[in-house]
C-alpha cells in the first residue's frame, strides 16, 4: 500500500496559524509552536536592546547595522522566524514585494525554549548554513547559556561557550562588552 501524497506547504499555510502561536515552514512542513515565555521574550529583548543602540543606531557603537526582532526569513522554500536577525546595513533589502525578508541575515540569535529547541538546532541551524549566515547564536535563558557560532567553510564553528554573569566580547558584535547576566529574567 502506498503512502498518501504529502501536501505542499505555501506560504499561505501560514495564515491558518492561531493568532498565540508562530508558524514557520521547515524543511517542507509547516511548524507552528506557542508564543514564547516571559523569561524567552525578556531574553530577547534585553539582548535587543543591548545590540541596538550601538549598533543599529550608532550610539556608542559603530553603527552599520539592521537589527530586527522576529523577522520574517523567506531563505528558499523556508519560512524561518529567528528570535533576532541583523543585517549589515548595506545588505539590508529595504523594499521587497513580500511580507518575508529574502536577503539572509549575516547573523541571527535563536533563543531557545523547550519546545523550540530541536528546531533551533537541528533542523534550523543547517537551513542558516546553507544561506551562508555568518553568525548564530543560541541563548538558553533557562540553564543561562550562550553558544556563539561562525559559519567556516559550510560548518558551524563554536566560537565560545558562556554562562550566567560571563562578560563576553564575541562576533559579530566584538566591539562592546554584553554582561550576560542582563539578559536573565530571576
Amino acid at each position: 500500500m502506498s503512502e498518501p501524497a504529502k501536501k505542499i506547504v505555501t506560504y499561505e499555510d501560514l495564515y491558518s496559524i492561531p493568532d498565540n502561536m508562530t508558524g514557520e515552514i521547515i524543511n517542507g512542513e509547516l511548524i507552528a509552536t506557542p508564543r514564547p515565555s516571559r523569561k524567552h521574550v525578556y531574553t530577547a529583548s534585553r539582548l535587543d536592546k543591548s545590540l541596538g543602540s550601538p549598533f543599529d543606531l550608532g550610539r556608542g557603537g559603530p553603527g552599520g547595522w539592521i537589527i530586527l526582532v522576529e523577522p520574517e526569513l523567506g531563505l528558499g522554500e523556508d519560512i524561518l522566524v529567528p528570535d533576532l536577525g541583523g543585517w549589515k546595513r548595506e545588505r539590508f533589502p529595504i523594499d521587497e514585494e513580500t511580507n518575508y525578508i529574502t536577503v539572509a541575515p549575516n547573523w541571527v540569535c535563536e533563543v531557545l525554549s523547550p519546545s523550540t529547541l530541536r528546531n533551533d538546532k537541528v533542523k534550523k541551524m543547517p537551513i542558516y548554513a546553507r544561506h551562508a549566515v555568518e553568525y548564530i547564536w543560541l541563548i538558553d535563558p533557562i540553564v543561562m547559556t550562550m553558544d556563539a557560532f561562525r559559519l567556516e567553510s559550510g560548518r558551524w564553528l563554536l566560537l565560545g561557550s558562556f554562562s550566567e554573569n560571563d562578560k563576553v566580547e564575541i562576533e559579530p558584535f566584538q566591539e562592546i562588552e554584553i554582561n550576560l547576566e542582563d539578559l536573565w529574567l530571576k
